[in-house]
């Protein structure tokens, strides 16, 4: 419920009403004009119960009235109790990233509202405390409760039998005969600050002149962008580390920007061990009280550092000093539902407005941020060598082309080439650890019955089920659609004729059992670790060596630390090469240089075996080479040569419905009316990868400019040429980076 500020009645002399514009968390096209209570002021961010329809909701002040209505005609919205406000700057971003990603301000307001309840009163908590009563009939367990509340810390009835080892009936006795009495206590327990010099690390040369550079631009308090660009184990997180700490002794807040939630799991725990205590988390899987904590304590400043997905963008800093992007090259950056954005590029804004460093890490860059660092627009620090010790790995192909490496039916043998085995066999025997990854989830990708031909695909979209083998289902990754295993075609109804076709890791596992009967092994995928909880037991049991194999896909490729972890297997390395799309290879590369980069962590040294039919591809001879910038460099003169990105714009429309023709003739439409312009190319309408998904069909073009071209204008002017109904939804992908 909102509760608007209760005001006291205005003397009779002032009847001046100021009108504002009030922007609403709906995908409206911009404020609404309502009134203020009289003699009330509010300024940008102000948030009000603004009644809509029949209906109040909340809205922000975000400026002058446009004046379009009459008076007598205008609602009148109150400011909330306390008089919460966004930070203005806050404000600012949400409109540039408007205007830039073409969406309504208010669909970007509603992301950072995500807390509503946030902005209700503080409720209090009782707690209790030792009182001055003795209880003449004292059992043991009294005795401990009270010893236990004798240090002063007010506790719940839970909390203090839980400390005591005790009952709750015990310490509700001990509350009834007066030797506990109650107090009351903040909603939430506050965030402990973290301590900059809590812990410090020994830094290798090159750690050291970067955290120079780093810790110089946290003090100058003034935007710029940093590409922390070092191999994999060469301690970009360290250095980073020391920008905080300095941020931190600037009393300044800063934000730390993962892809994916997984990766929170050991960097908490590093954070904690260099600054005493964990920092503030903001993603999908915090319960709304928690939500509401972490949201309240941004927006007083309270919490310090924020660790968390692309959604924490939009908290409400009062005072942001430093901004981090780990893993900036990731996809998962990007959102594509909703509101689309890409959270690595709207970082660099939301710095530039807030006026603090930006530093984007990562062992493998986007070539786009590798392009702004070559050519001078980023501050380019490297860390060309692993800290301490430990070595990069070697890397090996298998060429399963070759005689000696194919599959061998009698030995059941179909996806574990001997040259892998036998390296597995030697790293089990000598007490080490492996990883085999292969980036498909399941057991494998397509049943088909053997005497018809009859593929199982998804009735919603146009998309294969994927086997289940362990939960007998078959599964659209798509939607969600699923249905039990069946013991039968459903074409021909022959039975005993449905065949798995292609590996995953289900599978992969399955085939590793059957040759190491006797490992411990673990799958790990979005199916099998189900949250952050799931996940985090099973990354301290490999971390344990509970674990000698895990078998997983992407979730395993990037930001884990094992030190025994000496043998990485990629069971299928061309996987994801020809997606068709003009990222396809660098994504490649980028996801098996992560993979790779787990192995030899520490003093053993590391071995890197990938399995591929085309081991001249580019992508293969880079990573056996370890030439990561040459790869870089004949990507870069191939993405010139196209004028694509970084060297060109592209802007995509996604046209979709569930009435399919309906779909397509809006998607001509759009195709004939496109603007002629200079330097604009638009390609399509064709079918979308994925020409039906959660049963609507999809259309798309796709927009090529110079970098010089204004693209949201030109979209804004073609799509206003058309009339499209409330049935069809034209997305607008500006900047997108896949083609699905």
């Amino acid at each position: 419920m909102i509760r608007p500020r209760l005001n006291p009645a205005p003397p009779p002399e002032i009847l001046a009403k100021p009108v504002v514009g009030v922007l609403l968390p709906l995908p409206l096209a911009g404020a609404y004009d309502y009134k203020l209570p009289a003699g009330l002021n509010a300024g940008r961010g102000a948030l009000v119960a603004a009644p809509l329809g029949n209906r109040e909701v909340l809205g922000v002040v975000w400026g002058a009235a446009e004046g379009t209505v009459g008076d007598n005609r205008l609602k009148l919205a109150e400011p909330l109790e306390g008089a919460p406000a966004l930070p203005p700057k806050l404000c600012d971003f949400i409109d540039w990233v408007a205007d830039y990603t073409l969406n309504p301000p208010g669909a970007i307001l509603a992301m950072a509202l995500r807390s509503r309840g946030a902005f209700e009163p503080e409720a209090r908590r009782i707690a209790y405390v030792k009182g001055s009563v003795t209880p003449p009939r004292m059992s043991a367990a009294r005795v401990r409760a009270l010893e236990v509340a004798g240090d002063g810390l007010a506790r719940s009835v839970s909390g203090l039998a839980e400390d005591a080892n005790v009952s709750a009936a015990v310490v509700r006795g001990l509350i009834q005969a007066g030797a506990l009495v109650p107090t009351e206590l903040p909603e939430f327990a506050p965030f402990q600050a973290p301590d900059p010099g809590f812990a410090t690390t020994a830094l290798n040369p090159d750690q050291q002149t970067a955290v120079d550079s780093l810790r110089a631009a946290a003090t100058e308090k003034k935007f710029s962008v940093h590409l922390l660009d070092g191999v994999t184990g060469s301690g970009k997180t360290e250095v980073y580390f020391e920008a905080v700490a300095a941020a931190l002794a600037q009393e300044k807040q800063v934000l730390i920007l993962l892809p994916e939630i997984a990766l929170t799991v050991q960097f908490l725990e590093r954070f904690a061990q260099r600054f005493g205590t964990r920092p503030a988390e903001w993603h999908s899987d915090l319960s709304q009280k928690e939500r509401r904590r972490v949201y309240r304590a941004v927006m007083n400043g309270e919490a310090k550092v924020v660790v968390g997905a692309r959604s924490s963008l939009f908290l409400p800093f009062q005072d942001l000093g430093l901004v981090i992007v780990d893993e900036e090259h990731e996809q998962a950056f990007k959102q594509q539902d909703g509101a689309i954005y890409h959270a690595r590029d709207m970082a660099v804004v939301r710095a530039r407005i807030e006026g603090c460093p930006v530093v984007l890490a990562s062992a493998t860059p986007s070539l786009e941020s590798f392009v702004n660092a070559q050519g001078g627009r980023y501050h380019h620090l490297k860390l060309a060598s692993r800290h301490g010790a430990a070595e990069l790995p070697s890397v090996q192909l298998i060429d399963l082309r070759d005689a000696r490496n194919p599959v061998d039916a009698e030995q059941k043998a179909q996806w574990l080439s001997p040259p892998l085995r036998t390296a597995l066999k030697k790293a089990l025997a000598a007490g080490e650890q492996a990883m085999l990854f292969l980036n498909r989830r399941g057991y494998a990708p397509l049943t088909l019955c053997e005497a018809c031909g009859h593929k199982f695909t998804c009735p919603h979209c146009s998309a294969w089920l994927v086997e289940h083998k362990y939960r007998k289902r078959l599964a659209c990754h798509q939607c969600g659609y699923e249905l039990p295993m069946p013991s039968q075609c459903p074409a021909c109804n022959e039975s005993g004729t449905l065949i798995p076709c292609g590996p995953g890791v289900e599978r992969v596992a399955e085939e590793f059992a059957q040759f190491f009967p006797n490992a411990r092994y673990s799958i790990a995928s979005s199916d099998t670790l189900h949250g952050p909880a799931e996940t985090q037991a099973a990354i301290r049991a490999m971390a344990k060596r509970e674990i000698d194999v895990l078998i997983g896909t992407q979730i395993v490729a990037k930001g884990h630390h094992f030190p025994q972890l000496t043998l990485v297997g990629v069971v299928d390395a061309d996987l994801g090469g020809s997606d068709g799309d003009l990222r396809a290879r660098e994504r490649t590369f980028q996801l098996l240089h992560q993979v790779a980069g787990r192995a030899g962590r520490a003093e053993k040294p590391g071995l890197v075996l990938l399995q591929t039919r085309n081991p001249d591809d580019a992508v293969m001879q880079a990573l056996a080479r370890g030439d990561r910038d040459g790869f870089y460099e004949q990507e870069r003169s191939f993405r010139e040569a196209a004028h694509a990105p970084p060297f060109g714009r592209l802007a995509a429309l996604v046209i979709s419905g569930y009435d399919g023709d309906l779909v397509r003739d809006i998607a001509r439409q759009l195709g004939k009316t496109a603007p002629s312009a200079r330097d604009v190319k638009v390609w399509g309408p064709t079918p979308a990868f994925y020409a039906l998904l959660r049963g609507q069909t999809r259309e798309r073009l796709l927009v090529q400019a110079a970098r010089a071209v204004d693209v949201q204008a030109y979209l804004k002017a073609w799509l206003a040429l058309v009339k499209v109904p409330a049935s069809v939804r034209v997305a607008v992908d500006v900047d997108p980076v896949s083609f699905f």
